[in-house]
């Protein structure tokens, strides 16, 4: 299926809410939870979930949500979860991707990643503006959001998304972790460079002497920075 028509089954206001919240949930979703958080009948969220499987929007699974096995577990049920492949659509059509890696490898083999993390930080400090630093972990959250990060507060009071939707954790300190990464594809093909880059724009965002500090702890399947709050902020 071409990207414009994956992107265009979106379009249905419950198929597109469906979606939403499986990717911001970061694991397995089954259908009585999605049909329960977006208020649709289950029957009706299975038809749709099916659909953003079968666009490639989602990946589907199955697992017994009892978490038992055995006789009297009952019969595994259908599960989903985003689906790793990147979607993008462009009128006309824009090829920014390989400028991007034959940018980045450019700048690898000269040896030009100091200069690109200073760059990187004065954007950042740019989109900030005349703002000070943003003031704790809940504000960094929705700033993150508006960048794409897909952010997630994960600590000892629960994890909480940037739609204020909050699970149970065992982590003892409060941290943002981030599910998805702006620059992923390049950050594949130069994870140094790239990671570098990134968490220079973020210090440069969130300022160096504010509340918030931004570090690398890199995780599979999420951007390999992590906010915390500064050791002599609490947040």
């Amino acid at each position: 299926m071409e990207d414009i028509d994956a992107i265009a089954v979106l379009q249905d206001p419950v198929r597109r809410r469906l979606y939403e919240y499986v990717a911001a949930q970061g694991r397995e979703v089954g259908r009585n939870e999605a049909a329960e958080a977006v208020g649709v009948a289950r029957t009706l969220a299975a038809h749709h979930l099916d659909r953003l499987t079968e666009a490639g929007l989602l990946e589907s699974g199955s697992r017994r949500l009892t978490g038992r096995s055995g006789p009297g577990a009952g019969r595994p049920a259908k599960v989903y979860t985003r689906a790793r492949v990147e979607r993008a659509v462009s009128l006309p059509a824009r090829d920014y991707r390989t400028a991007a890696e034959l940018l980045a490898e450019a700048a690898e083999q000269a040896g030009l990643d100091a200069e690109l993390c200073a760059a990187a930080r004065r954007r950042g400090e740019a989109l900030r503006g005349s703002a000070a630093p943003c003031g704790g972990l809940e504000e960094a959250v929705e700033m993150l959001a508006a960048r794409g990060y897909e952010p997630h507060l994960e600590g000892a009071e629960g994890v909480q998304g940037a739609e204020g939707t909050e699970e149970t954790t065992g982590a003892a300190a409060r941290v943002v972790r981030m599910r998805n990464c702006p620059f992923h594809a390049v950050a594949e093909r130069f994870p140094p460079l790239v990671c570098g880059m990134n968490l220079a724009l973020l210090e440069g965002l969130f300022g160096a002497d504010g509340p918030v500090r931004v570090r690398m702890d890199a995780r599979p399947g999420e951007c390999c920075v992590v906010l915390e709050a500064s050791k002599n902020n609490s947040d």
